[in-house]
């Protein structure tokens, strides 16, 4: 008798059947109503390849083992025959290790059935080559004087060793996979045609418009006789040789990049406030645009178009709509910082670092495919849709997997990554192999590793952000435990950073010629000082700041008086503060205000009648065309703006002031986009976490709805839904009293009812349930099988039995 796969999931322990479902989550995405929609699911072309996704290569080859060992008649196979073609031990691979892959599909309900009889899902051979292991078709399927040929195992021998050599080596190509090739015209293709070694197709994979030749699958086993039925067998993943790092060194130099990372989206995000950056209306920012940016930061395009998408993604930076903003290329919206940039700024650096790496390992975009080409030969753009890839995410984290499992210090090369993960998930890693690479080379720009190796915060980082994180789960199902192992206040990955980090400073070093040094990373009050007192030069662990007139000028502007500006290098600098800057402080403080501008077309007004003249024969304000209305007052038709940028263009130094004569504080407004969260991929078959007591409850409801199905399909004998009548011939009135009475004794004792009753269409139907209360007219039941709460009428029901 044939076994199903519902009958085979049915008789599984609770305990196999919530690990087939930790296997295959997508099988709960919804929960299942009962086994057989289970069975369904599991056997279904999209949950079938999700699960090969996952498999390595070695499994898969002994998958083909099964689609091998296939009998033609009933389709099933047994262990022993598997083991046979899959176990080579010219090749390294005992019976104990094809036994293990074979356990793995098994696990998984690939296969199937008792070991004398295993079975394949159907779905298998729709999601997977048509020539398994790269043998074709069998004679018989193919042609018959092909199939004599082969029934002849000498024959064959001869045949196959009398071949010349330029057909022999079309043979070997052929057989080494797949086994289908062009109808290419010559004297190899035709001899092996003439002597039926080749087969001529015009319904294969290849082609469907041309001839196409197959070689049989006999003559592929013959030519694979050195190498086995399944060609070179991989039961183990290579092994790189990756460059020994010491594991300190790594993290050094992953934590200073963190730190460069984070200064550049600083300066990154200034630039925007600055000067926002339109977004084309095709969508996203332009090549010119990507240029100024990358020039304010100090990078290259493609480190600048990554920071850009990280800090998008990370909600640091966004879009805002400013009518009549755009220009002949832009729209209306532009890009610039959020609110949430703002407090951002104020954290420690470590959190800085691990919201920025958190938006990176989980945004859905490939920032690496900008500036090249799409479809249309048109140049992709910084945060246009092109860059969208759902799969990125999966492929960071994939290539960051395999850094973590060399071990800590290995630093293997890109190719044996990629080697590696071509092993490890062939199927999932095919054409993805751009994507791997972006993500190294994302990783290493973002500090995330270190001189090749991964870092011992990158590896917090990945295991934190893992997406089955059971064990954390089931220990701290609302995640309401303290940190272990780092401080209180930040978390994890943070906290593993930020013993790595130099800690912040609250001080400076003043020098005779007018730089400061700022030995560490800046706490974020001396940071918004320096930004005002001060232009920066160069930055790294120790950042280099230079005072000037013009920055000077900008904190007297801000609101600083020259007593303000005294004590706060004398309160930040570790060194004594050297004359020539309190010189240039005095000086700029005692010409500052001199000159003073306010709306009227705009005027210039000043107590000092001979900088006024001074000002009225300057050759550089000769555009503001001024005059002269009074001694002291002068007026353009300018606006304040022009002519306060020209007066210092020319080296004076003016303050604006209001209609009433007050000093406006010129402190730059910033401009801010609406705080938006983080992107986050999104998958719409992804499964939660499954914890072990999630699994037991959906293992329970699925055996539940399973029984409240198997019960559903065989209502009682006794009872008749057509008018209520049973087998006793009741009349309708005696049916419907005896059905209250077997209802009143239900709701005492709890039990479940057969109840039939008439729906509002006037058919007749019965339904297994619970009765809870009898009142008012109505009965109300629970359905064990949905877990829901139904109301009937009580003149509608006809008949009620109780469950045996």
């Amino acid at each position: 008798m044939t076994t199903t796969l519902a009958d085979q999931l049915r008789a599984l322990p609770d305990e196999a059947l919530g690990a087939l479902l930790r296997l295959r989550p997508d099988l709960v995405v919804p929960v299942p109503t009962d086994i057989g929609a289970l069975a369904v699911r599991a056997q279904s072309r999209v949950s079938v390849a999700r699960a090969l996704d996952g498999l390595d290569r070695f499994t898969l080859q002994v998958l083909d083992a099964v689609r091998l060992t296939r009998d033609g008649s009933d389709g099933t196979t047994s262990v022993d025959a598997v083991l046979a073609l899959a176990g080579v031990p010219a090749q390294g691979v005992d019976a104990a290790t094809a036994r293990a892959a074979l356990d793995r599909l098994r696990a998984r309900f690939i296969v199937y059935g008792p070991e004398t009889a295993l079975r394949l899902v159907d779905a298998v051979d729709e999601v997977c080559s048509p020539y398994p292991a790269g043998l074709g078709r069998p004679a018989a399927d193919l042609d018959s004087r092909t199939a004599a040929l082969v029934a002849d195992p000498a024959r064959l021998r001869r045949t196959v060793l009398a071949a010349p050599q330029p057909a022999r080596a079309v043979l070997d190509r052929l057989a080494a996979g797949p086994p289908v090739g062009s109808p290419a015209t010559g004297a190899a293709v035709g001899w092996l045609l003439d002597n039926k070694l080749l087969v001529t197709i015009t319904d294969g994979a290849f082609s469907v418009d041309a001839d196409a030749v197959e070689l049989p699958r006999e003559v592929g086993l013959l030519l694979r006789r050195d190498t086995g039925a399944l060609g070179p067998l991989q039961p183990r993943p290579p092994a790189p040789v990756p460059a020994g790092r010491e594991p300190k060194a790594v993290d050094s130099a992953g934590a200073g990049q963190a730190m460069e990372i984070i200064r550049h989206v600083e300066a990154l995000a200034e630039a925007l406030a600055t000067e926002p950056a339109p977004v084309l209306r095709s969508g996203g920012v332009g090549v010119r645009e990507l240029r100024r940016l990358a020039k304010a930061a100090g990078l290259d395009e493609a480190p600048t178009a990554l920071l850009i998408e990280v800090g998008y993604a990370a909600g640091l930076l966004g879009s805002a709509d400013t009518p009549g903003a755009g220009g002949r290329a832009g729209g209306d919206t532009q890009i610039l910082p959020t609110t949430g940039y703002d407090v951002w700024r104020v954290l420690p650096l470590s959190a800085r670092w691990e919201q920025l790496a958190r938006a990176w390992l989980g945004m859905p975009r490939q920032a690496g495919l900008v500036g090249q080409r799409d479809e249309r030969d048109r140049p992709i753009t910084v945060l246009s849709t092109e860059v969208g890839r759902g799969s990125a995410p999966a492929a960071r984290r994939a290539a960051l997997g395999v850094l973590a499992d060399v071990g800590p210090g290995a630093a293997p090369t890109a190719d044996e990554v990629l080697e590696l993960l071509a092993w490890e998930a062939p199927r999932r890693g095919r054409g993805r192999e751009s994507a791997y690479r972006d993500a190294l080379d994302e990783a290493a720009r973002l500090g995330v590793t270190g001189l090749g190796a991964l870092t011992s915060y990158g590896r917090v980082l990945l295991a934190d952000t893992a997406p089955d994180r059971a064990p954390g789960l089931e220990n701290d199902p609302l995640g309401v435990r303290a940190t272990v192992g780092g401080p209180a206040d930040l978390p994890p990955v943070a906290a593993a950073l930020d013993g790595l980090l130099p800690a912040p400073v609250d001080h400076l070093l003043v020098q005779a010629d007018l730089t400061v040094v700022v030995p560490g990373p800046p706490e974020p009050a001396l940071a918004a000082e320096l930004d005002i007192v001060a232009d920066p030069e160069s930055a790294g662990g120790a950042s280099v700041y230079r005072v000037t007139q013009a920055s000077v000028r900008r904190a007297l502007d801000a609101g600083y008086a020259a007593d303000d500006l005294h004590a706060l290098f004398s309160r930040r600098s570790r060194t004594p503060v050297p004359q020539a800057l309190r010189y240039l402080v005095d000086d700029t403080a005692r010409r500052h205000g001199g000159l003073r501008t306010g709306p009227a077309g705009s005027y210039l007004r000043s107590d000092d009648e001979a900088l006024l003249t001074q000002a009225l024969a300057d050759r550089r304000l000769s555009v503001l065309a001024l005059r002269r209305l009074a001694p002291t007052v002068l007026v353009t038709t300018h606006q304040p703006g022009r002519l306060l940028a020209t007066l210092r263009e020319a080296g004076y130094a003016p303050v604006p002031e209001d209609a009433s004569g007050a000093t406006v504080l010129s402190r730059p407004k910033a401009r801010r986009a609406p705080l938006r969260s983080a992107d986050r991929a999104t998958d719409p078959l992804a499964a939660p976490a499954l914890t072990q007591p999630r699994v037991l409850g959906i293992v329970e409801q699925i055996r539940r709805g399973d029984a409240a199905a198997r019960a559903a399909r065989r209502a009682p004998a006794t009872m008749r839904t057509a008018g209520g009548r049973n087998g006793e011939r009741l009349t309708t009135v005696q049916a419907h009293t005896q059905a209250l009475a077997v209802l009143q004794q239900a709701v005492r004792d709890r039990a479940q009812v057969w109840v039939g009753y008439v729906d509002a269409h006037g058919g007749t139907t019965s339904r297994l349930l619970r009765p809870v209360s009898i009142g008012g007219g109505y009965l109300r039941a629970e359905d064990d099988r949905t877990e829901t709460l139904h109301t009937f009428a009580l003149h509608r029901i006809t008949a009620a039995v109780v469950e045996d």
